[in-house]
């Protein structure tokens, strides 16, 4: 290795030294978190600085202030240390090609998804899963995740889409809140406040008019998640367009009750969302055969 490439490889004890500085703003502080002396810490600061020919901090009475080029360096190397951390974990706990990094939406999650994990676990004891919650598009490299449930349509720039299944949803609200509105006919709700989805704002106007209604959107009380939804209609708040499969607790127990009996297919569906680098990742195409074959169970037993 020649004396130049030498000089851009520091030593993985200087940058941890330099990035707890430069975290902390302090050499006996950093000494503390790394358990070194703070003569150690100063003497691996000294030689990065040397070694790279540049200032790194300024000194003064209080602590040490990186200097501009000090917190351009901080920048990379706090993302460099962080990865190497990782790495290290996956590397020691020899089953970094069994991981598997899933993002999901958090009711589909909590009620349809995790009841069934148990039964991926036991077909598929070296997978590790990492679950996250997203509501919208991400980037997978990013946010080093392989594979995320997603409601929409299937147009996920630079990833496979495989279609899980339809919603249907019916409008449901308090029996108090009903009993104050009664609603006979569609158009008696088009007054009622009515509790909205955020990343669905055109839900209510698809209903409506899936029986001849003309409406606008009522512009009401709007949530990112179905289960603040719920929440809000049980207060009796107003009446929301909910998906069927993810309230029957709520149907069952009489918190809620359907304020007018029509159905409609929701316009988004769900998907598992795949880049295209990870579809043959052997965890993620595990998860994806296992998910398919509970869908079909699942829509199987809804025909019944």
């Amino acid at each position: 290795m020649s004396m130049t490439q030498r000089r851009l490889l520091p030593s993985t004890a200087a940058l941890a030294a330099f990035d707890c500085v430069a975290r902390l703003g302090s050499f006996s502080a950093a000494a503390d978190e790394l358990s070194l002396t703070q003569g150690a810490i100063s003497r691996q600061i000294a030689i990065l600085e040397e070694q790279l020919g540049v200032r790194l901090f300024h000194r003064n009475g209080r602590g040490v202030v990186l200097t501009e080029t000090g917190k351009t360096y901080a920048e990379g190397v706090a993302e460099v240390v962080r990865k190497i951390r990782l790495l290290s974990l996956e590397a020691m706990s020899n089953s970094a090609g069994n991981r598997l990094s899933l993002a999901i939406l958090p009711t589909f999650g909590t009620r349809w998804l995790m009841p069934r994990i148990p039964d991926f676990v036991a077909k598929n004891p070296k997978i590790i899963i990492n679950f996250a919650t997203r509501i919208r598009r991400f980037d997978f490299d990013a946010e080093e995740i392989d594979a995320a449930i997603h409601i929409g349509q299937p147009d996920w720039p630079g990833a496979d889409c495989q279609f899980l299944m339809h919603e249907d949803v019916i409008p449901v609200a308090s029996p108090d809140f009903l009993a104050r509105n009664p609603v006979v006919r569609p158009e008696d709700m088009i007054n009622l406040p009515r509790v909205e989805m955020a990343s669905r704002p055109g839900a209510w106007e698809h209903w409506f008019g899936s029986l001849g209604v003309d409406i606008k959107s009522s512009g009401g009380m709007r949530f990112e998640q179905f289960s603040n939804v719920a929440q809000a209609c049980i207060a009796g708040l107003g009446v929301a367009l909910m998906p069927v499969f993810l309230i029957e607790a709520e149907l069952a127990s009489g918190q809620l009750v359907t304020a007018y009996d029509h159905r409609v297919r929701s316009q988004s569906a769900y998907y598992l969302v795949r880049p295209l680098a990870k579809v043959s990742y052997p965890p993620v195409k595990a998860f994806s055969d296992w998910l398919i074959g509970q869908v079909r169970t699942f829509e199987a037993e809804r025909q019944h």
